[in-house]
């Protein structure tokens, strides 16, 4: 195939042809293609509970035909108006049973032939499964049978999936709400036919809106009619027969949530007007719970446009928010509500304030806690205990409470109160089961609650299970992974009173396979999968995490990869590859804390330095790259300096070692990654070329805060212009690979930030590349663009490091 690309650069009054080429697409060399061509095991979901497991199978990557398919871009939604289903959508091919205790894999019977399968949904009981299959005019609705392996088509293709998942079991484990395209849908305006009735027209009130840019906004009046369009669905109530019944009228449903018992129906839909500026989910919206047969009970909630929000990460609307069934009851909602507005600025001792309500709600709602902070999340127990969290950003502190939902208004018992970027501290979440209604609450036992650790310290990853007591507030460790080997995932307890727990475990040459591990029989292990390693031409490449210190003693970390064979007393002098990603922090720290394990299994994915080990590389990967501002510094204060002492840091530490030639060093990341390499190569000399992909370069484009920075460009405008390559284009003369999704859908990262960023540095005379990826969006998938996005990698470490 091939791709003609003409590039335009306006200066004055005037616009002059900066290159056209023509372009085949390219594989890379051997050793790169047999390790991006592989074959990918399945995905697995579980049912523990009757110890059933689905093996859910898919297509390595996407194809370009699989993109090049129409599209619709409305409120912030990606959609195809023709099968009316998210356009980026990965789907599964094929489906195969397993039972927990058997080797053996059931092919599922009756699939449609050339499936797309997606939207997969156990049952209340998880004896049935539902999926939907998308054929060439629309998405159907199925579901399979456990006991037979089975699949039976229940609906036509009329189902609506433009709003995510379209259906939601019932608690009788035999009816499924599904939402439908109306009867009387009419067609999709065509804005290549139908004539405008008028201008675009935007009014600004005067109060201060600042919001960040968001993709695929709203923009005329035909994309209202056709947004209302795609979004509208009539509710049906389909049985496993195939009977369907008519249980509401078109509307723009958004969401439903069935209460524990079965009996209430709580329905959000989408309402006017619309906005511009923001993407659906701030747009209006009523929430009403109905019963079981369709009756009005009451509207719960009403909430206006949402363009005009408070400063700050923890700035929320008005009003009710986190609106949910309470998992342990039959039939209350809990939402929560911010004393302080909604506003961060607003002093108050209580941010916000949760309160429960019960069914038919022709009671007022009770106050349960109020919160310090933000709320966070609730884990419902019993009748007695709860536990809610709540957050605070700007210190990054989080507070984890005992509660006792039978006492409104008390005080809640703090159990943590903790750094939320300390991971060395993190006591791990609290485990849950199934209920009498088969919802998820605390997996209690007499006075104890238990919590599954990730285990991160200073020596390593060692994950562990503690048992809480909820009456003296105690730990009490029962199991910690002992693997120095091996990387060890605690997935979920099973049953605490015999100690069954599952597990996945890997190394770095051992694909994750899943297990029973029982921690009250000497910890013995039953395998319950057994994955092959699909990259066994690195198997033997050696990795280990490196750590290191900056200048100015933090602690930085990266797992550095060598060729197999590598001879570490010899050391021959080999160029490094460093891929990073910058995160912020409020204190060094926490900053200093690694996640990285090297006995994760090493999975090459078309965004990593990891193929280059097989081509005589050394690999830095996921170096660390950590942007700390304490007190009322803020990180982005001193961003360029730190970005440039971490870079430092990282090739000294990898040439101390003996193992590389510093004068061939090259650096990539991916969008905020992309954004740090062109600053490094503008700001450093510590690099012979970099490759940056899918990034924002212009932060005046950004205006109103990007990652984790909360001030605009107005009040901070030495900021965010030094922190903009664009800015510094002048500066910046090494060689640079720039790669861009054609249909970026991330905020800030649009397309046109490194489409202006090589005109700017082409006109000054900076050697610099540029390769649009065609129908891409912020991550790349289709095959034929990942193999030749390998290629150009190649080709350019080859010409700009390598020789």
């Amino acid at each position: 195939m091939k791709l003609k690309i003409t590039l335009f650069l306006f200066l004055n009054f005037g616009f002059f042809a900066l290159a056209q080429e023509n372009l085949s697409y390219q594989k890379p060399s051997k050793s790169i293609l047999d390790l991006a061509d592989f074959e990918r095991a399945p995905t697995v979901s579980t049912d523990t509970k009757n110890e059933n497991m689905l093996l859910m199978y898919r297509n390595t990557y996407k194809t370009l035909d699989d993109l090049n398919q129409e599209e619709l871009r409305l409120g912030g939604l990606r959609i195809n108006p023709i099968t009316n289903i998210a356009s980026t959508v990965t789907y599964n091919t094929n489906l195969k049973l397993k039972k927990i205790n058997s080797k053996t894999e059931t092919q599922v019977s009756g699939l449609p032939a050339n499936p797309k399968i997606s939207n997969i949904l156990w049952s209340p009981n998880d004896k049935k499964i539902l999926f939907s299959n998308t054929t060439n005019s629309g998405v159907e609705l199925w579901v399979i049978d456990i006991t037979t392996a089975a699949a039976v088509k229940l609906t036509g293709a009329n189902v609506n999936a433009n709003l995510g998942n379209p259906f939601s079991w019932l608690p009788d484990n035999e009816t499924i709400l599904v939402k439908m395209l109306p009867k009387d849908r009419k067609p999709l305006l065509d804005s290549k036919k139908d004539l405008p009735t008028g201008p675009i027209i935007s009014n600004a009130s005067g109060e201060k809106s600042q919001n960040r840019t968001y993709p695929d906004m709203l923009k005329n009046k035909n994309d209202e009619v056709n947004f209302e369009n795609i979004i509208t669905s009539e509710l049906y109530k389909v049985s496993l027969n195939g009977n369907a019944v008519l249980f509401k009228e078109a509307a723009m449903f958004a969401g439903e949530k069935i209460s524990p018992d079965g009996n209430y129906i709580m329905l959000t839909t989408i309402q006017k007007p619309f906005s511009y500026v923001v993407p659906l989910y701030r747009f209006p919206s009523k929430t009403i719970v109905y019963d079981i047969r369709g009756k009005e009970i009451k509207t719960v909630n009403e909430v206006p446009l949402n363009e005009i929000i408070p400063k700050g990460f923890m700035a929320v609307r008005k009003g009710k928010r986190e609106m949910a069934w309470r998992n342990d009851k039959p039939a209350v909602l809990s939402y929560v509500v911010a004393l302080d507005e909604g506003d961060p600025a607003n002093k108050t001792a209580f941010r916000d304030e949760v309160f429960l309500w019960n069914a038919p709600f022709t009671d007022n709602a009770v106050s349960l806690v109020k919160l310090p902070q933000r709320f966070d999340d609730i884990t419902w127990g019993n009748d007695n205990v709860a536990v809610v969290s709540d957050q605070w950003y700007d210190t990054r502190n989080t507070k984890t409470y005992l509660i006792n939902p039978s006492t409104p208004g008390q005080e809640a018992k703090v159990i943590t109160d903790r750094n939320a970027q300390d991971v060395y501290s993190d006591p791990g979440a609290f485990a849950t089961k199934k209920n009498e209604f088969n919802k998820y609450v605390l997996t209690l036992e007499k006075d104890n609650a238990y919590r599954i650790g990730e285990g991160y310290t200073k020596d390593g990853q060692f994950p562990f299970i503690d048992e809480f007591n909820i009456k003296t507030l105690k730990n009490k460790r029962l199991y910690t992974s002992p693997y120095k080997d091996k990387k060890e995932d605690l997935i979920e307890i099973d049953d605490i009173k015999s100690g069954k727990v599952l597990v996945q475990i890997q190394s770095k040459s051992e694909y994750p396979n899943y297990y029973f591990r029982n921690i009250k029989k000497q910890n013995s292990l039953t395998a319950i999968t057994d994955f092959k390693n699909p990259f066994e031409s690195i198997k033997n490449v050696s990795k280990e995490v490196i750590k290191y210190k900056r200048k100015d003693g933090v602690e930085l970390s990266g797992t550095l990869y060598l060729p197999a064979g590598y001879d570490k007393v010899k050391k021959e002098k080999l160029p490094l590859l460093i891929w990073a990603y910058p995160a912020e922090y409020k204190d060094k720290n926490s900053a200093g804390q690694s996640t990285q394990n090297s006995n994760e299994f090493t999975f090459p994915y078309y965004g990593s330095f990891v193929y280059w080990v097989t081509k005589g590389y050394v690999v830095l990967d996921d170096a660390a790259f950590p942007i700390i501002g304490e007190g009322t510094t803020e990180p982005n204060d001193n961003f360029i300096t730190q970005l440039v002492d971490n870079a430092e840091a990282a090739i000294n530490a990898v040439d101390a070692l003996g193992y590389i030639n510093r004068k061939k060093v090259a650096v990539g990341g991916h969008s905020y990654g992309a954004f740090m390499t062109a600053n490094l190569l503008t700001h450093s000399n510590l690099f012979a070329c970099g490759i940056a992909r899918s990034g924002a370069y212009n932060r005046t484009l950004t205006p109103f805060g990007f990652q984790t920075e909360q001030r605009n460009y107005w009040e901070v405008p030495q900021v965010y212009n030094t922190m903009s390559p664009f800015m510094n284009a002048d500066k910046m003369k090494t060689p640079l690979l720039l790669v861009h999704g054609e249909a970026d859908n991330n905020p800030g990262t649009f397309t046109l930030q490194t489409e202006r960023y090589f005109q700017a540095l082409k006109g000054l005379g900076a050697p610099v590349r540029m390769v649009i990826l065609p129908k891409e969006a912020h991550g790349y998938v289709a095959k034929e663009n990942i193999l030749h996005l390998l290629w150009e990698q190649d080709q350019f470490l080859e010409k700009y490091l390598k020789n």
